[in-house]
C-alpha cells in the first residue's frame, strides 16, 4: 500500500469515530422558558426522566402552568408550583392539593441527577399513601439548598447507605460548593435543571410567606413556553 493510500485510509476510519461523537454533541435537551413576576427561569429537562420530561412539555405547552402560582417557598430549601387550584386563589388559602387526576412513576437517575442547587424535581405525596413514590402528574419544585458542610454530607451519606444509595465524590463536591438537599435523594424525581435564572430562584426564596410557606405577596408564572423540544418526537400544541 503507497503512503497517500495509507494516510487516505487512516483519515477515513478517523472521521467515522468522530461522526457519532459530533451527533452527540450535538443532541439538545428540551428547554422551558418560565416567565415569573419576580423574573425569568429557564430550565433544561433530561432525557433520562423521559415521562417527566413529555408530561412537563405538554402541560406547558397546553397553557396549564399560566397563571398559577409559587404557592410555597422556604428559604435555603426550594420553591413549589404547578397546583391549579393556585389560579386566582385568594389570600391565604391553603394550597398543595391540586392535580390533573394522575401521577407519573418515579424515574430516579442516581448518581447521575440528585438534588444539588438548581435541580427541578417533581413534588409528591407522602410515603404512607403513596410508597411507590410517584410523582405528582403536575406539582414541581426548584432545589435551592443551602451549602452542605463535612459533617452535614457525613449524616445524609449515611442515611443514604440505608437505602441502598452511594454518594459519589461529585454529589458530595457539588453539595458542599454549590448547595443542595441531599437528603431528598431517592425519595424525589429530579427531572431537570436551571441553566438560567437562578438569581430569580433565589429571590423568590427570599420572600416573605405565611405559616403555610405561601408567599404573602403572590409570586405567579405568568407564562411558560417551550422554547427547544429535544428528542420529543410529538410537540403538543398549544390551545
Amino acid at each position: 500500500m503507497n503512503k497517500n493510500r495509507f494516510l487516505f485510509l487512516v483519515s477515513f476510519l478517523l472521521f467515522l469515530c468522530v461522526i457519532p461523537l459530533q451527533g452527540k454533541k450535538r443532541e439538545k435537551r428540551a428547554v422551558v422558558r418560565i416567565e415569573t413576576s419576580c423574573g425569568t427561569i429557564r430550565v433544561a429537562l433530561s432525557d433520562d426522566t423521559p415521562l417527566h420530561r413529555d408530561n412537563f412539555l405538554k402541560l406547558a405547552a397546553s397553557g396549564f402552568y399560566d397563571g398559577t402560582l409559587f404557592h410555597r417557598c422556604i428559604r435555603d430549601f426550594m420553591i413549589q408550583g404547578g397546583d391549579p387550584d393556585s389560579r386566582n386563589a385568594p389570600k391565604g388559602k391553603l394550597l398543595g392539593e391540586g392535580n390533573p387526576g394522575y401521577t407519573i412513576p418515579a424515574e430516579f437517575c442516581l448518581p447521575y441527577l440528585y438534588h444539588w442547587r438548581g435541580a427541578l424535581a417533581a413534588a409528591r405525596e407522602p410515603d404512607d399513601i403513596n410508597p411507590e413514590q410517584n410523582s405528582s402528574g403536575c406539582q414541581f419544585y426548584i432545589v435551592y439548598g443551602r451549602k452542605q458542610g463535612p459533617g452535614d454530607i457525613k449524616k445524609v451519606r449515611s442515611m443514604l447507605q440505608e437505602k441502598g444509595i452511594e454518594m459519589t465524590s461529585q454529589m458530595s463536591d457539588d453539595y458542599q460548593m454549590r448547595g443542595g438537599t441531599p437528603h431528598l435523594d431517592g425519595q424525589y424525581t429530579v427531572f431537570g435543571e436551571v441553566i438560567e435564572g437562578l438569581d430569580v430562584v433565589r429571590r423568590i426564596q427570599e420572600v416573605a410567606t405565611d405559616r403555610n410557606s405561601r408567599p404573602l405577596e403572590d409570586v405567579v408564572i405568568q407564562r411558560m413556553t417551550v422554547e427547544q423540544y429535544g428528542k420529543v418526537k410529538q410537540r403538543p400544541s398549544r390551545k
